[in-house]
């Protein structure tokens, strides 16, 4: 009896140390997703899992295709990355385990994408064929197709400015037809879509402001903003800065500016200007322009620190080796910075107190103090572009 009890109690001390093992075992593996994030490596079809704390690489993931034009979303719970490439590839990557879940290449150009507002669909915009594509965030099974088919004969127009939008809405601009559509996805099998038509010629991007309320896309053909109130469909469309650059010749454009970044600082927006050395100021309560800011050269992205002080500015060919610091208070600009050639994008840590710019032609990305503007670190990376932080998957629009 005596000896039973003792191998009873002795297993019992084993498991114990097993189960206390194990327990220190996953403590010492498990972590959080919310600062981690991808570099898009856009020569190599692959992107590095970077983590934003300690400026670190985590892990590289490939066989991604071509991420020329590539951007990215996330899941709600930050563990998931879907990364859109422009030959139509749509990757779900995991970020914990630095590994690609799942690829389908679902159209033969693409230019971006949104995930739903309740995180279950994933809709990726097509130049060919012209349309949206909807897919299950899970499996990336195809659950909705939306052709943009416009005018009589039928046509298909390219899709850009797609973005997420609160009541479960997708809303996208048509570039070939000058239209802006919001779909309804609350039956995926049924999209309900409203068409907005003659809203100027070629749009070209799109933003959503923070809050989600108004749709602002951007027009390539003329001077000019097209305006959606989310909230009063009925009223339509609203043109605003129309004909900012009247009476003056545009420069070559050179690469097109991007809308998505959209730096929003407290009631101002601040935009880039179709071929012009400007970043225009909007009250966006009057929805007037209330100031021009002469900057360096031709605006791609404009983005502002998450708490609205600063706006970052870098540049199109052959100014891309340039990033400008604006402070919103003085509407002046306060750094001018020369991270190297080809800076292609720029991305905020969640509070702000750091922004990570990749420069493509230094295989690097290099990481500032925002207060200080200083260089704290650089990282190699082979041809960077995008750099998208699991941030975004909290923020409408992005």
């Amino acid at each position: 009896m005596g000896i039973e009890r003792f191998r009873g109690l002795t297993i019992a001390i084993l498991l114990a140390m097993l189960l206390s093992a194990c327990s220190t075992m996953g403590t010492d593996t498990l972590r959080g997703t919310g600062d981690l994030g991808i570099v898009i490596e856009r020569a190599a079809g692959r992107v590095l899992v970077v983590e934003n704390t300690t400026n670190t690489i985590l892990s590289s993931v490939d066989g991604l295709g071509n991420l020329s034009h590539a951007s990215a979303v996330y899941s709600r719970d930050a563990r998931f990355a879907y990364v859109f490439g422009r030959d139509g590839g749509l990757s779900k990557v995991d970020l914990l385990r630095g590994q690609l879940v799942k690829r389908v290449v679902q159209g033969g150009n693409s230019i971006g994408g949104a995930i739903s507002q309740d995180g279950r669909l994933i809709a990726v915009s097509n130049y060919k064929p012209g349309g949206v594509h909807v897919f299950d965030a899970d499996t990336l099974e195809r659950v909705a197709d939306i052709p943009a088919v416009y005018g009589e004969q039928g046509e298909r127009s390219k899709v850009v400015g797609l973005v997420d939008a609160p009541g479960q809405r997708f809303v996208f601009s048509l570039w070939d037809a000058g239209e802006i559509w919001v779909a309804d996805m609350h039956d995926p099998k049924a999209p309900k879509i409203r068409k907005f038509k003659g809203i100027g010629k070629f749009p070209y991007d799109a933003l959503i402001t923070p809050d989600g309320r108004y749709y602002i896309a951007g027009l390539f053909g003329e001077d000019g903003l097209a305006l959606l109130d989310l909230w009063n469909l009925d009223a339509g469309v609203k043109r605003i800065l129309k004909g900012y650059g009247r009476g003056e010749q545009p420069l070559p454009v050179y690469k097109m500016p991007h809308l998505e970044g959209w730096a929003a600082a407290g009631r101002l927006l601040f935009v880039p200007a179709i071929g012009r050395h400007e970043v225009l100021v909007i009250d966006h309560e009057s929805w007037q322009e209330v100031g021009r800011i002469p900057v360096h050269g031709q605006p791609v992205f404009v983005m502002a620190r998450p708490d609205g002080r600063q706006i970052w500015v870098n540049f199109a060919f052959p100014d891309n080796d340039t990033v400008q610091v604006i402070d919103v208070p003085s509407l002046r600009i306060v750094e001018t910075l020369k991270p190297g050639p080809a800076v292609l994008h720029m991305e905020f840590t969640p509070r702000g107190e750091r922004v990570w710019i990749s420069v493509r032609d230094r295989d690097r990305v290099v990481v500032y103090d925002t207060e200080s503007i200083k260089q704290l670190k650089t990282l190699p990376a082979d041809k960077p572009s995008g750099i998208f932080f699991t941030s975004r998957a909290h923020k409408i629009g992005l």
